[in-house]
């Protein structure tokens, strides 16, 4: 039990402690025979891989894939940062570490940025994002049903949205923008889009896809939602029997 889990190289773990991830990730809790133990809050899950060495790997599930919010590709350092890599790592000194933050401070901050609150604007938004990179959808674009075999589900929807408020609370602000969830665009849908045969034999990659969806899905209109504030649902009316 632990408040923050790195997985390293998740990749080269079997299919079945794979899975035993997905319970602790979406349910915070894990069970063991006829036990079940809730886990700390906060809890946070890292996880890498080496997406070039294949041998001896075992690629995760699209259930275990989705469980993640972000999937970021790390590439090599720049020359500052390479310097004091190597400035760290080979001295005698020992490592000065100190804390950051209290459990307390990391909940409060939570719960500021979930305070934050999202518009009908982007949420709808954020859902015809994810809706246009299901090739079975009426609404995908011509590219997504050539060169994807599945798309992103609701949940890609609800991390563009967790990913806005993050941005949004970071910039200082208290309002989600739709360029808020244009910049979480690539690092929540990356994972969660599946390029088929086509898409690879043309050069087209998820994030080249994603990317795509930006230009070809249109800002919602915002007439719409002033007019669905300006008149908001009544409630059913109550009849006797």
């Amino acid at each position: 039990f632990c408040d923050f889990l790195l997985c390293d190289e998740i990749n080269r773990a079997p299919a079945k402690t794979q899975s035993a991830l997905l319970e602790a990730m979406q349910e915070r809790q894990v069970s063991a025979g006829a036990e079940t133990y809730d886990l700390p809050d906060p809890f946070f899950v890292i996880a890498t891989q080496n997406p070039i060495e294949q041998e001896g790997t075992y690629p995760l599930p699209e259930a275990q894939l989705d469980r993640f919010m972000f999937n970021i590709w790390v590439d090599y350092p720049t020359l500052d940062e390479e310097r004091r890599i190597l400035a760290a790592t080979t001295q005698e000194e020992p490592a000065d570490l100190r804390t950051v933050l209290s459990d307390r401070q990391l909940l409060n901050m939570q719960k500021l940025i979930a305070a934050i609150p999202v518009t009908d604007f982007a949420i709808d938004y954020a859902a015809r994002l994810a809706r246009a990179s299901r090739p079975d959808d009426e609404a995908a674009p011509d590219f997504i049903k050539k060169f994807v075999d599945w798309g992103a589900g609701p949940r890609a929807g609800q991390c563009l949205l967790w990913a806005g408020k993050a941005f949004a609370g970071m910039d200082g602000r208290f309002a989600v923008s739709l360029e808020d969830i244009r910049r979480a665009a690539v690092p929540v849908m990356r994972h969660r889009i599946a390029p088929n045969f086509a898409a690879q034999a043309e050069g087209y990659d998820s994030v080249k896809l994603v990317r795509m969806l930006l230009e070809a899905v249109p800002e919602p209109d915002p007439k719409q939602f002033e007019k669905r504030a300006a008149k908001p649902p009544q409630p059913p009316e109550m009849t006797e029997h």
